[in-house]
């Protein structure tokens, strides 16, 4: 690892993360500092306002607003092919496979890989056995990618746990350094009950991600006190129809999509170091 590399990471263990996050939190909602903080980011990153539903960013009503913008209709086609699953959301694969007994592949760096759980990922819930030998993927998204989350495959949604944490930054570099970075990072889990089965979505903060937002829960963090909590989930909750919103995230992160054993398999394309888009075809169901 190259010098600027550890420091980066030895920055982020010394940073206080969540004061920092909690700050830009408040930054990102400014009627005020919209106009600087649009423009600013826009000149740092290549946005194409041409895809969002309000292409004028004056239009936004804050910086965190014009960060979740939603896209016009069509901008992202839904994969045809009934039995396909589809990218979650907008960004690069990050890892993806099948999941070795309870061990997930977090990254690899040389002849040396890291792992986290099951277990770990998902706050020891009793309900991690569902996915032993399942698929994975991990997508990040880059600051410059569109911010909501959509589903895969259509679910009933059935739960949702909040899993309080660290806010290292998701970023390779840090994934490649930091052990069980998405297990030990604060995060929201969403379940879903499916034709393949169980599906999660993992929706995994990181430093400057204000918060996270499910439809029909509002945003489900920050969360004070940062205390592992279940949020109750109405009996008869909406079915989520394949492409559908599920959530977003105030600022970049990270998903993971779980699946059971022998329900799913990924399409070759969809590979570490792909880019993908919503509604595009990342695997298909099987059984």
């Amino acid at each position: 690892m190259s010098l600027g590399k550890r420091a980066f990471i030895a920055f982020q263990y010394a940073l206080p993360k969540h004061a920092l996050t909690a700050f830009v939190h408040s930054l990102a909602r400014l009627k005020w500092l919209k106009r600087p903080l649009i423009a600013g980011f826009s000149k740092l990153y290549p946005i194409d306002m041409s895809e969002a539903a309000e292409p004028d960013p004056r239009r936004y009503r804050t910086f965190n607003d014009f960060f979740t913008r939603a896209l016009k209709a069509g901008a992202r086609p839904l994969a045809a092919a009934p039995r396909a699953i589809v990218s979650p959301c907008d960004g690069t694969v990050s890892e993806r496979g099948t999941i070795d007994g309870e061990r997930l592949l977090q990254a690899r760096i040389e002849a040396k890989s890291h792992w986290y759980t099951l277990g770990e990922l998902l706050g020891d819930d009793p309900r991690a056995r569902d996915f032993t030998g399942g698929e994975f993927a991990t997508i990040y998204l880059a600051p410059y990618n569109y911010h909501r989350v959509h589903m895969p495959i259509e679910g009933r949604l059935t739960g949702l746990n909040y899993i309080p944490g660290a806010l290292f930054s998701v970023n390779r570099a840090t994934a490649e350094a930091v052990p069980r970075l998405f297990a030990r990072n604060e995060r929201v889990v969403a379940r879903f009950d499916t034709v393949a089965g169980p599906l999660a979505l993992v929706f995994v903060g990181a430093l400057n991600v204000g918060s996270i937002g499910i439809v029909g829960f509002g945003d489900l963090t920050p969360r004070r006190p940062r205390a592992a909590r279940s949020i109750e989930v109405p009996p008869g909750t909406q079915v989520f129809a394949r492409g559908a919103e599920i959530g977003r995230f105030n600022m970049g992160s990270t998903v993971i999509v779980l699946l059971p054993r022998g329900r799913g398999r990924w399409t070759p394309e969809f590979a570490p170091g792909a880019t993908v888009r919503v509604g595009a075809t990342v695997g298909e169901l099987v059984g």
